[in-house]
């Protein structure tokens, strides 16, 4: 039997958006192969974290019921609806024990499992904030320290953890990778074409 192991860095998938330019529905857009998109984003975090977590909206009863077939973790927030400040105070709430948490959006399911990888990597081994970088554009997924949990779950309204990364470039570390994923979201129909035929260049 294996020694218990301590807290573990915990990926977070933000699934509660509306996604009103797609036409509701993104992250239930099935592509090619079968797999919903949000699912792919979430196999993506899952390839390289042992605890991941999909935040969704406590009234969106499909979304989750997708989630929770696939397998995930999901955590429904009440108060998702007003913006994704609350989705990730909710989602590090319910892992608050965690070493630190990557957190990564469910449109963005090209997001290679290394810079997942990579950006875990960092914070396990004492880096603060970790963001990837590619050919000098800041992506996703972000990393946090067990240190920035308080200021996270006091997260509100839509901007995210902006105001984290803005607050304290201090302890902010950026990796460059070789990922055009982590700038790949789909907002739009569109994009989600563009995806499945390799153009990145929307």
């Amino acid at each position: 039997m294996q020694p218990p192991s301590g807290p573990e860095v915990t990926g977070i998938l933000l699934a509660a958006g509306a996604g009103s330019r797609f036409g509701g529905g993104k992250l239930l857009h099935t592509l090619s192969g079968g797999e919903r998109l949000g699912v792919r984003a979430w196999r993506n975090l899952r390839a390289t974290l042992p605890v991941v977590i999909v935040v969704v909206r406590d009234t969106d009863r499909e979304t989750e019921a997708v989630f929770r077939d696939a397998g995930a973790s999901v955590v429904p927030c009440a108060d998702a609806h007003l913006g994704m400040g609350h989705s990730l105070a909710c989602a590090v709430r319910a892992r608050r024990q965690a070493a630190g948490w990557v957190i990564a959006l469910a449109d963005m399911p090209s997001v290679s499992p290394g810079t997942i990888r990579a950006v875990a990597g960092r914070i396990a081994t004492g880096a603060g904030i970790v963001v990837p970088f590619y050919r000098g554009q800041r992506g996703h997924p972000v990393g946090f320290s067990a240190g920035f949990g308080e200021q996270l779950i006091g997260l509100t309204g839509d901007s995210g953890a902006r105001a984290i990364l803005q607050g304290n470039p201090q302890a902010l570390e950026r990796i460059d990778v070789d990922d055009p994923g982590v700038l790949q979201d789909v907002d739009t129909l569109e994009d989600a074409h563009r995806l499945e035929s390799g153009d990145t260049a929307g």
